[in-house]
């Protein structure tokens, strides 16, 4: 059987047991959701760190839950069911966002993505974690469907933990990640000559 099926050609696609327009609230949301999942791949397959290569694999295994829940035939469950992650999922991504928040030399400002591949790879995961989150209250907003109070909280925390993955593989590889240029004075007087420099 060929993947190639041509029924979508005049923009439906097969949703559950109906078809459905491909610029529905349901399709966009399933979109960044499969974007997101392959961006943290990408991520996790440059990460030197077996801890944040296997999370990151349960969190794209657990997105692939929250796809087949609003992927889900409408005869399963009420339009309005709810659909997503159990609330002790988003209870532990919250606690490993505390968790890694705490560790000795964590950036805490804004950080410049780019000093470190697979950190820069975790940055962008983080930008199609924050798409997928406005998909999902889009959808939300639609009535085509309806993403569970923890579906959306552990959307939006796993944004922060993607930022925080970023931030602990540079820190790690001794990479400054910060937005501030690492020679920038921070009191203007630190930019004038020194007497031996004059």
């Amino acid at each position: 059987m060929s993947i190639s099926t041509t029924l979508g050609d005049a923009g439906r696609t097969q949703l559950g047991d109906r078809r459905v327009s491909k610029a529905s609230a349901a399709v966009e949301a399933l979109g960044a959701l499969d974007e997101l999942v392959s961006a943290i791949g990408f991520a996790r397959s440059l990460a030197p760190s077996p801890e944040i290569r296997r999370r990151a694999e349960d969190l794209q295994r657990l997105l692939f839950e929250v796809s087949a829940a609003i992927g889900a035939p409408a005869s399963a469950e009420p339009a309005a069911g709810a659909r997503g992650v159990p609330a002790e999922a988003v209870a532990e991504v919250t606690d490993e966002v505390r968790r890694l928040e705490s560790r000795e030399g964590m950036l805490s400002d804004w950080a410049l993505p780019g000093g470190h591949t697979a950190a820069a790879a975790f940055d962008l995961a983080r930008t199609a974690c924050r798409r997928a989150e406005r998909a999902l209250f889009r959808l939300a907003e639609s009535g085509e469907a309806a993403p569970s109070p923890e579906t959306l909280a552990f959307v939006n925390r796993l944004s922060d933990l993607l930022w925080l993955y970023g931030r602990v593989l540079e820190r790690d590889s001794g990479v400054d990640g910060a937005l501030r240029r690492p020679d920038a004075a921070k009191d203007p007087a630190e930019t004038k000559p020194k007497p031996d420099e004059a």
